[in-house]
């Protein structure tokens, strides 16, 4: 089960005057589930509005209803070995999205597993947050007891050129368990949870998921 306050320590450090984000990268995917275009680039280098939409999409993953939109699965043994998508997604989170071509796999095998018939955009944010120690009366201290360093990714639909809208599916990895990393788990989201992507859920943790 996924502490919801975990979830919201998170999303605090996802604003405009501090956000844990150093890098955004994304496609923009045709009607056909073929990448159409590709970007990549250091979160800073956005425009103030920019930045504040694209937080917005962050957000909406650890954001969401808890348990009920966002849920935690565990990678089974069978799907954590050689290309398989734990560990790409393990690759990418390591390069901070730094390397084009993961990002091109990634990219592909979202498209894939998730089939639609109109245009879509694949957002990636590599954030990296220092976990402050908590004292024993739960108040914050300043020292770090650990760096969480995590991808979010969203799937929107497109509502204008370039112009994603409200995530529809997205995934936090690795999941974020008793405020640490947990590698072995992912929190995936569904805008809507009776509407699972069942492509999507079977090439993350090998099985479809209901």
């Amino acid at each position: 089960m996924i502490n919801r306050n975990d979830m919201l320590e998170l999303t605090r450090r996802m604003n405009p005057s501090r956000s844990c984000f150093d890098r955004i990268a994304g496609a923009y995917i045709n009607g056909a589930g073929e990448v159409d275009e590709t970007f990549n680039v250091h979160f800073g280098n956005l425009s103030a509005s920019d930045r504040a939409k694209n937080l917005e999409l962050a957000k909406a993953v650890p954001f969401s209803r808890t348990n009920d939109q966002l849920k935690e699965y565990t990678f089974p043994i069978t799907s954590k070995g050689k290309d398989s998508m734990w560990q790409l997604l393990t690759a990418v989170q390591e390069c901070g999205l730094k390397n084009d071509a993961l990002m091109e796999v990634l990219y592909e095998q979202i498209a894939d597993g998730y089939p639609v018939d109109h245009e879509v955009a694949i957002f990636v944010f590599h954030g990296v947050y220092d976990i402050p120690v908590k004292a024993k009366d739960k108040q914050s201290l300043w020292e770090s007891e650990e760096v969480y360093d995590f991808i979010i990714c969203t799937v929107s639909p497109l509502i204008d050129d370039y112009e994603p809208g409200e995530p529809v599916w997205g995934f936090l990895y690795p999941a974020f368990s008793g405020r640490s990393s947990d590698s072995d788990k992912i929190a995936v989201f569904h805008e809507d949870p009776e509407r699972v992507a069942e492509g999507l859920m079977y090439k993350l943790v090998g099985k479809y998921v209901l």
